[in-house]
């Protein structure tokens, strides 16, 4: 927390903020330009003003040197404003947040100056540069020191020593370096914060420490707050890495060592960044022997002045900061003179910031500066050499460009092989290389056994697949007049002869007969096995009494067009043929490869069924007028070919003409070579009679057109066909008000009698009403669980295998109804999750419940569609979180809408009728929910596993452990796109403290509210809040663990109710 003289500063800075317009006239100031130095003036900081003072004045000697020789009559002037802290309890940054208190007194009655020096706090520096707090300076700040992540990406701060941020960089890409053989990859680590530390070690491990840093995110760490929390990790068998990262100096790691026995697999990094010791004195120290240091390269000051006996990199600093500023105003009054001024001033800070990516010499060597204004180094690892006890660099890491690159390849290092030991500890309760052999043999020949027990029963189940299709007797099958119709079991079958006589099939055409089994769909035809005559080998198959569609299209005495086959009934009859077609891609035949209008039958309720099915070893595929043009060009089959072929037939349909009918050609030869080898004009098709299509026809058509799109990408699959004529269909119904059934009743009451005419019409009424229902069951449960109910009257419990759960909530949704009426919050819930719902119609996904703002989903049930399922959840997720970074709150416009995103897969247990999921996957996929982040995607390591066995390539970053409850510690991953895949993903929150969220949320929702004024809207017809929302403080103390703004009904038995 800041001390309460600090609020008195936030005051008198407001007034030197209201006179910082003094800016505009500071380029008018020639040729006088004065700069303010604010620093501390005591005897402990480095960058005291008593040890700055000298080097700045040098400084400005030196420019003003430079501006004589480039011919400028310029001079730079400071004025100097020390805070001592002496007054206060907290010495040193402890109390500096005031640290410009009194020159910030003066310059409301003076000047604010060009630029200014220092502060080198980072809690001063954050007062005078963050844009929430309201403060911001408009001057350039040059500061040596500053390190805090707080103080990254300032506009008009330049540091000109590392910051923290750069130290956490070289950790994350040195964890992960590999090369030479000197070092196995790291993944963990203790990160010891002692509690006396000085002010760059303080943000340096600091750094390491917050969650919201690419350190903490991809490096499990540990933090250790004591010295007997350290003692107590180094000396523990169990203990989580054999890497200490510390701050200080070499007295520490001697302490440390005093006090604890070091085991010789332990390695400490060293963090001294600012110490000339190891480049003036060679010789180690004896407690250095096992351990690495961070440290700047041997500095060579080009100056001889020793400031008070004092020359350290903050000296430096702030000494090459006065040359930086004289470097950016020399070049924007060089360019006014030669006339070439395109921008304004370089101190209003323009467009392009003079102080980025700009380079200049300095007392401290060539200073570089990247693109946010901090300092780029080459940081060196120095180890001590077990030769002859001296400091050697070993690595040199170049923050420019995130690179570590080898300077001693043959180092003479205290661990074994002379190479840097593993991160993770040796368990002294591993196994011995004996016992692993004794376990390898005994889980061999428990495999060998369970792998020749699954030989012996595929071979028997085998044997019986051969057995079985001789099961259907000669003695059952009758032919009836002399034609290949029979009966099985009292039922009208069609024999179809098969290319063996003898009956041996091969294995794959076993597989395909059997599959052929198991096929049981009302728009295919049923396969009831094989039957072997003296004459021949023959399949058995459903008999549909009407004939092929082929036929039924051209009797069009018994079909007639205007009363029978209106566009309603051909619609309906492509919706059966899709539907068959939908059902077989789903399936294990996956590909029909000869779909025409002679393989689609009719039986006698009009219903088309789809046959030739799923024999592709036995029956080859043919070059005719439904084979798609890529197949003619090569042979093969697919399913893209199939839905060219349903193109075909659709006009068939349509037109009642000959199968690709056009005018300008009917030579059937000639028709295949126009389509296989198209002309330079376009693509041969058959005619469709676009110009005269009625209005009600014109989507129809573009359908068809689509479906015979010469680039097999470019058509739809059959479930989007099936669902663009349902929507055709649907249109036609509400035109015509006359659903399916009363259409056909219509036609057939024109041969019928009064008697019958009642009699349909009761009937007619039934199938209606049942219909209803049926429509309202399918809408309400999935489809296996209606037909299930429909046929047994109950829904046995299921055991799904493998399915993926996902979990989402609104984070901060009570805050968000806390300033929303009832009608407010039912208008938020339905805009969200109808294009919730909207997105999820586009993935094989079912939709659980939704529960307030909470939203579950599953997939691989009740249909399970293999690994599928888990690629559709992680493509739905990463769609409604693309979504949400571009949602807005009608009610509440510019308040951000943040979701929490949980994904899990294992196996799931499916009751009914209730039609709840309960098992310890839905329990894991809430959990993952609630522990997760905003704007992020929580998924588990199973559910990782699954994606990677995938085609898709998707990308996740490792989070780390993360403790579930009831789970322990699991590994989780950050879901964040997909290869190649653009999904314009909004960025998280990047606030360091998470449980400020929710209070952030509730000042910009007052906020916003309160900028639209007095009306209905704005806070005046809202809740009275008890008390105004308190600006955050920067410093703010947190606990561990994430606020969690939803629970889900969720108990610790293994099942879990939804």
């Amino acid at each position: 927390m800041l001390n309460s003289h600090c609020f008195l500063c936030v005051g008198v800075l407001f007034v030197a903020l209201v006179e910082s317009r003094m800016l505009d006239k500071c380029m008018k100031s020639k040729p006088k330009y004065t700069m303010n130095v604010v620093l501390l003036e005591d005897k402990i900081s480095d960058w005291s003003l008593g040890f700055v003072k000298v080097a700045v004045l040098q400084a400005i000697e030196a420019d003003r040197q430079l501006n004589i020789a480039a011919g400028l009559n310029t001079n730079l002037t400071a004025n100097f404003n020390g805070f001592n802290t002496t007054l206060y309890k907290r010495r040193g940054c402890g109390s500096s947040t005031c640290e410009g208190v009194e020159i910030l007194k003066s310059l409301h009655v003076s000047e604010v100056g060009c630029a200014m020096l220092g502060p080198s706090c980072t809690f001063a520096t954050f007062f005078m540069v963050d844009v929430e707090i309201g403060l911001t300076l408009t001057i350039p700040i040059i500061s040596a020191g500053s390190f805090g992540l707080s103080c990254d990406y300032k506009a008009n701060l330049t540091r000109l020593l590392p910051p923290a941020r750069k130290i956490s960089n070289f950790f994350v890409h040195f964890w992960n370096f590999t090369r030479h053989g000197l070092k196995m990859h790291w993944g963990r680590a203790y990160v010891y914060k002692k509690a006396d530390q000085t002010e760059d070690c303080f943000w340096y491990m600091n750094a390491l420490e917050a969650p919201s840093v690419q350190f903490a995110m991809s490096i499990s760490r540990e933090i250790l707050r004591s010295k007997k929390e350290l003692k107590k990790a180094i000396q523990s068998e169990n203990r989580h890495s054999n890497v200490f990262i510390l701050c200080g100096t070499p007295d520490d790691v001697t302490t440390i060592k005093n006090e604890t026995t070091i085991p010789p697999e332990i390695v400490f990094i060293l963090i001294d960044i600012y110490n000339h010791g190891y480049h003036t004195n060679m010789t180690a120290n004896p407690s250095m022997d096992n351990v690495l240091v961070l440290t700047l390269p041997e500095r060579q000051y080009n100056n001889t002045v020793v400031y008070n006996s004092t020359l350290n990199d903050y000296v430096a600093g702030y000494h090459d900061g006065v040359l930086l500023f004289g470097h950016v105003l020399r070049q924007r009054l060089t360019s006014e003179l030669r006339g070439r001024a395109t921008q304004p001033p370089a101190t209003e800070l323009p467009d392009v910031n003079p102080f980025r990516n700009v380079s200049f010499q300095g007392m401290g060597g060539h200073y570089v500066l990247d693109e946010n204004g901090d300092r780029d180094v080459n940081f060196s690892v120095i180890y001590t050499s077990t030769i002859d006890k001296q400091y050697k660099t070993l690595f040199v890491f170049d923050t420019s460009i995130n690179e570590t690159r080898v300077e001693d390849s043959t180092p003479s290092l205290p661990w074994p092989g002379s190479q840097l030991p593993d991160d993770k500890p040796i368990n002294p309760n591993d196994l011995k290389t004996e016992d692993i052999i004794v376990i390898v043999l005994s889980v061999s020949v428990v495999v060998v056994t369970a792998i020749a027990l699954i030989f012996y029963r595929q071979n028997m189940k085998e044997r019986q697949n051969q057995k079985r299709w001789s099961h259907i007797s000669q003695d059952l099958i009758s032919p009836l007049d002399g034609k290949e119709l029979s009966l099985v079991s009292l039922k009208p079958v069609i024999l179809k002869e098969l290319q063996h006589t003898d009956g041996n099939f091969s294995e794959i055409q076993r597989i395909e007969l059997n599959t052929l089994l198991h096929i049981d769909y009302y728009n295919l035809t049923k396969f009831y096995g094989t039957v072997k005559f003296e004459y021949g080998l023959f399949g058995v198959f459903e008999f549909c009494e009407r004939g092929s569609l082929r036929y039924v299209l051209n009797d069009t005495i018994s079909y007639p067009e205007k009363t029978f086959m209106d566009l309603e009934f051909k619609i309906s009859v492509m919706y059966d043929i899709a539907k068959g077609m939908s059902y077989l891609h789903s399936s294990n035949i996956e590909v029909h490869g000869r779909l025409k209008s002679s393989n689609c039958v009719v039986d006698n309720r009009m219903v088309v069924k789809i046959t030739d099915f799923g024999c592709n070893t036995i029956l080859n595929p043919c070059k005719d007028l439904w084979t798609a043009p890529e197949h003619l060009r090569k042979q093969g089959i697919s399913q893209k070919g199939d839905v060219y072929s349903f193109a075909i037939i659709a006009q068939e349909i349509i037109l009642r003409k000959n199968p690709f009918f056009t005018q300008a050609c009917s030579d059937i030869a000639e028709k295949l070579y126009m389509v296989q080898y198209p002309s330079q004009t376009g693509f041969f098709r058959p005619d469709l009679n676009f110009e005269t299509a009625a209005e009600n026809e014109a989507e129809l058509y573009m359908l068809i057109k689509n479906c015979w799109e010469e680039d097999p990408e470019r058509r739809p699959d059959f479930k989007k066909i099936e669902g663009s004529l349902g929507k055709i269909f649907s249109n036609l119904h509400n035109q015509a008000n006359e659903s399916y059934m009363d259409n056909l009743i219509r036609r057939l009451q024109m041969y019928s009698r009064n008697l019958e005419h009642l009699v349909e019409e009761r009937t007619s009424l039934y199938k209606a009403e049942r219909d209803r229902a049926d429509r309202l069951n399918f809408l309400l449960l999935p489809a296996p669980v209606v037909r299930s109910l429909k046929e047994t009257g109950s829904v046995e419990p299921e055991l799904f295998d493998e399915v993926t759960v996902y979990f989402s909530d609104i984070v901060g949704f009570t805050t968000l109804c806390q300033y929303s009426t009832p009608m407010e919050v039912v208008d938020m819930l339905n805009d969200i999750y109808k294009n919730f719902d909207r997105i999820l119609d586009h993935h094989d996904v079912y939709k659980v419940e939704t529960i307030g703002d909470a939203y579950m989903v599953a997939s691989g049930l009740p249909r399970r569609n293999g690994n599928r399922h888990t690629v559709d959840i992680a493509h739905m997720a990463l769609d409604i979180l693309a979504f949400v970074g571009t949602f807005q709150l009608q009610h509440l416009p510019g308040i951000p809408l943040w979701i929490r995103i949980g994904v899990h897969s294992a196996t799931l247990s499916l009751p009914m009728p209730r039609y709840c999921l309960f098992g310890d996957t839905v329990n894991t996929a809430s959990r993952m929910e609630s522990t997760g982040l905003p704007l992020r995607i929580h998924v588990s390591q199973p559910t990782i596993n699954i994606l990677q066995r995938t085609d898709c390539k998707f990308e996740y970053e490792q989070r780390g452990e993360t403790f579930l409850k009831g789970k322990g510690n699991e590994m989780t991953y950050w879901l964040t796109g997909v290869t190649g895949t653009e999904y314009n993903l909004p960025a998280p929150p990047t606030a360091e403290n998470f449980q400020r969220l929710q209070q952030d949320l509730s000042e910009m929702t007052v906020s916003s509210l309160e900028n639209r004024g007095p009306g209905t809207n704005g806070m005046e017809k809202r809740k009275t809040l008890s008390t105004r929302v308190r600006r955050r403080e920067t410093n703010g103390s947190q606990e561990d663990g994430l606020p969690e703004y939803l629970h889900l009904a969720i108990t610790d038995i293994p099942s879990t109710y939804l």
